[in-house]
């Protein structure tokens, strides 16, 4: 062998129809072509951030993720599922995905509503609570988003931040994919913290690509990517932790202030930082 393969072995809870003891990527090489020397395993229920400077290569190692690259990307890397090579049906098939996957872009351009919209996936799924299905996930949308949003509204009407969070909420209760990719959040008004806890609770394998700090330190561990190559991995410390209370603290103050404004109110008191 000629390289230091990178591998990222994770270990899940399948649902039936997707018995994944493991998803492992054998890592391939930079944009210089040199090999990738980093390695990982992830345990049920935790979460990965991936980190790096724009156009480092983070949306790649999520694509070559989502479609089970078998050394035929650019990066050359190839996924193992259960430590064999995905048969092609399994890897091209579009009713039982195991990785769903949410882009930075969402854009609807069937005219239905919200409620309509999440039927037709739970009567896709054949579920068979549906309407509790139904009414549980446009609940737990508006749980993470600060502007809510009715049943009865077009999906085309909402905003970037409401269609994530109706994205996530299905991924998280009704998807039956087990791997879960998000290219960035931070942008979108979406509660990060409540986010994740949602999908990891259903015992869903989260890898997120940020550049915000909170999300980073929300992750177990992060990979660090440069140069289009997995760099290293990081573990999350004791004190980044901490840091992190007091980050989402200061995060909470700012959230307050947008609603404040939001709301036509005036914002001309003293705000004092390090009090709460």
């Amino acid at each position: 062998m000629n390289h230091i393969e990178a591998i990222i072995q994770i270990n899940i809870i399948p649902e039936k129809q997707h018995q994944i003891n493991s998803l492992t990527v054998i890592g391939g090489k930079d944009k210089s072509g040199n090999p990738e020397n980093a390695g990982i395993t992830l345990k049920p229920g935790e979460i990965v951030c991936i980190v790096g400077p724009t156009g480092s290569g983070k949306s790649r190692l999520l694509a070559d993720i989502e479609c089970m690259a078998q050394k035929d990307t650019p990066t050359g890397r190839q996924i193992l599922i259960n430590g064999l090579v995905p048969e092609a049906k399994k890897r091209f098939s579009m009713d039982q995905k195991i990785v769903a996957q949410l882009s930075q872009n969402m854009n609807f351009v069937v005219d239905l509503t919200v409620k309509e919209f999440i039927t037709m996936h739970a009567e896709c799924r054949m579920i068979s609570k549906k309407d509790e299905t139904v009414n549980n996930i446009i609940y737990t949308a508006n749980e993470l988003i600060g502007e809510k949003f009715s049943d009865d509204i077009s999906i085309t009407q909402l905003s970037g931040g409401q269609t994530r969070s109706l994205m996530i909420a299905d991924t998280a209760l009704l998807s039956s994919s087990p791997v879960v990719l998000i290219d960035e959040i931070e942008n979108a008004g979406v509660n990060r913290r409540k986010a994740l806890e949602l999908l990891v609770n259903k015992e869903k394998i989260v890898l997120i690509s940020t550049h915000d700090p909170l999300l980073a330190l929300m992750g177990d561990r992060r990979i660090v990517i440069k140069n289009g190559a997995m760099s290293s991995i990081i573990e999350t410390s004791q004190q980044e932790r901490k840091n992190l209370m007091y980050m989402e603290y200061l995060d909470c103050k700012m959230m307050e202030l947008r609603d404040m404004l939001r709301n036509g109110e005036r914002i001309d008191t003293e705000i004092n930082w390090c009090s709460g």
